[in-house]
């Protein structure tokens, strides 16, 4: 049967809309694959920017840590002995015994000052010293800032409480009942296990240092961040 005209420019028409349509979709494929390509680049680009600077800062923070270590790890680690188990039955109530008096301003609930420490629980497990004390390099690392003082710090009872009076340069232990400590929660780690069981009296052994200087955030790190975080963003990566 013969077609008509009018049927056949129909039949062209749709044959054209679907090329074109194909040939679009090839396109926008393409397209966006170019632009996924050239994302992932830009993201490679600006995280090796990032670590650039990123290992850059951290030197400067290592070299002076280490000058840090240096000067107090002689003396901090002379007192490493008094780590150990204790009888958790006869801490009732927070005592302090002062190791090593130093020569250094007082500390008052107000004084900005940084801590060297080492802590412990009634069985003479170790916990929160890793940050503090490297035992295998006999070693300091990064000292605990209490930027604000005593009194505004973010701390267990025992510390607020029983760092007070020292003196810059000096070495404490500390004995916390647990009511001054963690109390009946205790507390677990990110992953949910157990670092200091409920109602377990603990022990520090803490070294107060004047807070050294800071090492402030280069702007460069800051802008690679920035960078860092835009590209993620283009990749698909999110915030």
């Amino acid at each position: 049967m013969a077609v008509k005209k009018s049927q056949r420019w129909a039949i062209m028409v749709i044959m054209i809309v679907l090329v074109v349509g194909t040939l679009g979709s090839f396109a926008v494929i393409v397209l966006a694959q170019q632009s996924q390509t050239q994302a992932a680049a830009e993201l490679q680009k600006a995280s090796a920017a990032y670590t650039k600077e990123q290992k850059a800062y951290q030197a400067k923070v290592d070299a002076r840590d280490s000058k840090l270590s240096e000067q107090y790890y002689p003396i901090f680690s002379q007192h490493f002995g008094q780590v150990g188990s204790f009888d958790i039955d006869s801490v009732k109530e927070l005592s302090t015994e002062d190791l090593l008096v130093g020569d250094g301003e007082e500390i008052t609930g107000t004084t900005a000052f940084s801590v060297y420490f080492i802590g412990w629980d009634a069985n003479g497990n170790k916990f929160e010293g890793g940050n503090n004390v490297d035992f295998e390099k006999s070693k300091l690392g990064s000292p605990f800032a209490v930027a604000d003082g005593l009194d505004k710090a973010s701390l267990i009872d025992g510390w607020k409480e029983g760092l007070k009076g020292m003196r810059m340069g000096s070495v404490r232990l500390l004995t916390i009942p647990s009511d001054k400590a963690y109390k009946e929660a205790g507390s677990t780690d990110a992953s949910g296990n157990v670092t200091i069981a409920p109602n377990m009296p603990l022990r520090f052994l803490v070294m107060a240092i004047p807070t050294p200087e800071e090492i402030p955030v280069p702007e460069a790190l800051n802008a690679a961040m920035a960078a860092y975080l835009k590209a993620q963003t283009a990749a698909g990566g999110g915030y």
